[in-house]
């Protein structure tokens, strides 16, 4: 908290906002404005909901103090940036960004917001990056609708692909130490982040659909068609990084593709087999100069990291547990969220570079969270009064329910 002090105007926002930070990784049923509010003591959720809407606070700047505190403790040259989207399923209408869309979360078409995440994965861990919220063009040509909801004027549609390309370059920009982006078919398929990031000469490993186009030396195919021409001793068994049970082995083969890149790279085919059932997957890979196979495979690998990264940033930090329906408002909640993931990532990546005792794994964030709450976050926090807080819970409640019968009855 002390490297981000100088983003609020006020050492109010500045003591609020730590409160809303040990909320989101406090042991709560849920995280909201009201739950987290009670755990840091105050009267009510007012100050907590004036600081994610109206308080004076730089919030592009506290994105770069998160980046630059994640690329200080996790940095590495051969780092991989790796963007993926994901979403949070939503009622009504009016929450910026919503209207009915797939989303992996649920696994179908849902009402749902959608956003695009940046994560950073290096050999010392990873953690979220940056954040990006995806409109749809019901919103972007909707700007009566956008207004309504706190859009700025100068938000206009993009892809998701377009989306992780801005992040991308704004992290390098900045400096941040990367050498490759990893991304699945949605990202694949976009030639203008492919183009982005060969100009930049930053290497990809880019996930595509069996269905695409592929130019090799001997014609033009369906991805699908091509490891039927490959004989088996083009096939490596190798390893793209632990899983839950053990190394993760499968069968891969490597294609060079023609034209080969016009900033004097390398492009290839990558293909993966599933070792007991043969189901296969498919990458475009390009890298400023020839590297070995292990390389493109350990960067295919490393793409599952922001699935890890969603899965605790939601489950650790409540990165989905918002409840607000306008820009700015979201972009506040996720950065915070992130701020103490980034925490319990930088920790666990801290202690692993000591060896567990014998007989211990290594300590893990779901670890250090419970620890944190133990022997910091709960001997230290301010108790409010839980009757006081029932009062204010059931009077919040019964202007709602009058305010619904009035509108249903005028």
């Amino acid at each position: 908290m002390g490297r981000i002090a100088g983003r609020f105007a006020r050492v109010e926002t500045r003591r609020r906002a730590r409160g809303l930070v040990l909320g989101l990784l406090a042991d709560l049923p849920r995280k909201n404005c009201w739950t987290i509010a009670e755990h840091a003591g105050d009267s009510s959720p007012d100050g907590m909901q004036h600081l994610l809407n109206r308080a004076s606070i730089d919030t592009d700047g506290l994105r770069d103090d998160l980046r630059d505190y994640v690329v200080e403790h996790l940095g590495d040259p051969d780092a991989v940036l790796v963007g993926d989207e994901t979403g949070d399923v939503k009622k009504g209408v009016r929450t910026v960004g919503v209207q009915r869309q797939y989303t992996g979360t649920a696994g179908r078409v849902e009402n749902a917001q959608v956003a695009v995440y940046l994560t950073y994965a290096s050999r010392h861990g990873h953690a979220l990056l940056d954040r990006e919220l995806y409109l749809p063009k019901s919103w972007t040509g909707d700007r009566q609708r956008c207004e309504a909801a706190g859009v700025p004027a100068e938000v206009a549609f993009s892809t998701k692909p377009a989306l992780a390309t801005t992040m991308i370059g704004r992290a390098l920009d900045a400096g941040v130490p990367a050498s490759w982006v990893a991304a699945d078919e949605v990202y694949g398929a976009d030639p203008n982040l492919r183009g982005e990031l060969e100009d930049r000469r930053i290497g990809y490993v880019l996930a595509i659909g069996c269905d695409r186009r592929i130019t090799t030396a001997t014609g033009t195919f369906r991805a699908d068609q091509i490891p039927a021409t490959l004989p088996e001793q083009a096939w490596q068994p190798l390893s793209c990084g632990p899983g839950a049970k053990g190394d993760r082995v499968y069968d891969w083969a490597l294609l060079a593709l023609n034209p080969p890149s016009a900033t004097g790279g390398c492009r290839w085919l990558l293909i993966r087999r599933h070792r007991r059932h043969g189901e296969l997957a498919f990458y475009r890979c390009y890298a400023p100069a020839p590297v070995p196979l292990r390389v493109l495979v350990a960067v295919a690998g490393r793409r599952w990291s922001v699935e890890e990264s969603f899965q605790a940033g939601k489950g650790l930090a409540g990165l989905d547990e918002h409840q607000h329906r306008r820009w700015q408002p979201w972009h506040r909640w996720t950065i915070f969220a992130m701020l103490a993931y980034a925490l319990l990532a930088v920790t666990t990546a801290t202690a692993a570079r000591t060896p567990a005792p014998a007989g211990l794994i290594a300590l893990t964030c779901n670890e250090i969270r419970r620890l944190l709450v133990v022997h910091v976050i709960e001997p230290e926090r301010r108790i409010t009064d839980p009757d006081a807080w029932s009062t204010w819970r059931r009077r919040h409640q019964y202007r709602a329910k009058i305010s619904h019968y009035q509108h249903q009855h005028p």
